[in-house]
């Protein structure tokens, strides 16, 4: 389905206990969101839905934190507005896969990250 080794999902938002209970406070006051968020998680935890998709796709995909970016990411993270899915080819490009605006019209769905995601990654015509 697709030419690149690895795929890689990034919050918009920090890991760890503080990072965490920041987004939370700011989700709940209307301050804070993130679209790949509530893609993978409900609001107590990681959707059923999102751990079987990563068990279909037959990809290396992996969801982190903005501060919690690999080595590899950081620079293409930095040019593109989070949440963003980048994939990493053989040959160690990366691009931007989907970008906040594709994430945000899944609308929290699963089903709709897979139809833009497998979109995205279908080779291109001749």
């Amino acid at each position: 389905m697709s030419g690149h080794r690895q795929l890689l999902g990034i919050y918009d938002a920090d890991g760890g206990v503080l990072g965490e209970l920041r987004y939370v406070v700011g989700h709940l006051r209307g301050t804070a969101e993130c679209a790949l968020c509530d893609i993978t998680h409900s609001p107590v935890r990681r959707k059923r839905a999102w751990d079987r998709l990563v068990a279909d796709l037959n990809l290396d995909i992996e969801v982190v934190h903005r501060n919690e970016l690999p080595a590899w990411a950081r620079e293409p993270a930095a040019q593109v507005t989070l949440p963003a899915v980048l994939g990493r080819r053989a040959d160690g490009t990366v691009e931007v896969v989907l970008d906040r605006g594709e994430l945000a019209a899944c609308a929290g769905s699963v089903e709709a990250f897979r139809e833009r995601l497998t979109r995205a990654l279908a080779p291109e015509a001749p």
